[in-house]
């Protein structure tokens, strides 16, 4: 099938929502991911028109140096819904 990775990503992220739905009865506005940029890319997230939004400190989070002592990761996110920065502004 052209386009695998992309097709899949799509797929995964509809079907993520109605189903945490189901289960903790409401529903995800926003899809957050780390890639670690010493093995990959990101290339099928980005085709799949995830937006890049920065690079992780490295430093995890449980973090008491303040130093970093994990791999660099870059942060991807898909929204869902449109409005996705109201619903999760939003108030109870």
């Amino acid at each position: 099938m052209p386009h695998l990775a992309s097709h899949l990503l799509g797929r995964i992220a509809r079907e993520l929502s109605r189903h945490w739905e189901q289960v903790y009865d409401h529903p995800i506005y926003y899809l957050e991911t780390f890639v670690d940029r010493s093995r990959f890319a990101g290339t099928c997230y980005r085709a799949a028109n995830w937006v890049y939004l920065g690079q992780t400190t490295g430093r995890g989070k449980d973090d008491l140096t303040h130093r970093q002592n994990r791999p660099l990761k870059d942060v991807l996110g898909l929204p869902l819904v449109k409005d996705f920065r109201d619903r999760l502004t939003r108030g109870p």
